[in-house]
């Protein structure tokens, strides 16, 4: 499954489009919970929780310092870690608020939930609150493979998407060697008191829609899949 047209809608684009904004992308495809780059390496995003570090007493800091420490240092493999700054979102929150509205037949509750909507509405607005989010990016290349011969090295590098489309089962092979070090990380970020999750497809489709389209995003939402427009290789 691939993230293609469906970035900008003719509308808002406001003039044919004529080339698919997928040539100007690192990204070749994104499928079975893992993206895939056009130098045919592969990428697991996991979304991480956070800690208020300032908050800790300092045997508490001192102990999370080591662990982090001591995360880095058993890392056999780089890793990428995303800090996302976002205006909060409340449309779900606002969805919720308006579907229970709708079912009050209360006249002074309904009054008071839109009155409540208009205050979160205009505290949001004017208070310009942001929402953070932690990600962590765990790479695998297929030239790692230790099986791949070295001419199937040397063809990996100067065609690698072919390599992965045209052999399901190496793909396959190198989803699991994603997996494995995917949980390596989820096992050492449990160590300290963090918890992770794994972006599925959907996720990463709607992860990179929203980094790759910041003001589009906020007007136009991508919530059903099934709608998108999208090609296969």
């Amino acid at each position: 499954m691939v993230i293609s047209k469906y970035m900008q809608s003719q509308k808002l684009a406001g003039s044919k489009i004529t080339q698919s904004t997928q040539i100007f992308l690192d990204i070749a495809q994104i499928k079975n919970d893992a993206v895939i780059l056009k130098d045919g390496s592969l990428r697991a995003v996991l979304m991480v929780s956070s800690i208020n570090f300032a908050l800790k007493s300092e045997d508490e800091q001192n102990a999370l310092v080591s662990s982090y420490v001591g995360f880095l240092n058993y890392l056999s493999f780089p890793v990428q870690i995303v800090i996302q700054s976002r205006k909060l979102d409340i449309d779900s929150y606002i969805s919720y608020l308006e579907e229970s509205e709708r079912g009050l037949t209360n006249d002074l509750l309904k009054r008071q939930i839109v009155n409540y909507k208009s205050y979160i509405k205009e505290l949001v607005d004017l208070g310009d609150i942001m929402t953070k989010r932690f990600f962590i990016v765990v790479p695998y290349s297929p030239i790692e493979s230790k099986q791949m011969g070295f001419f199937g090295r040397l063809a990996s590098v100067f065609s690698p998407a072919k390599v992965i489309q045209l052999n399901q089962d190496k793909f396959l092979q190198y989803l699991h060697e994603l997996s494995q070090r995917v949980e390596h990380v989820n096992m050492n970020l449990g160590s300290m008191g963090l918890t992770s999750a794994r972006l599925d497809t959907q996720g990463l489709i709607e992860l990179y829609y929203n980094v790759y389209n910041p003001s589009t995003s906020t007007v136009q939402k991508l919530s059903d899949m099934r709608k998108l427009r999208i090609e296969e290789f």
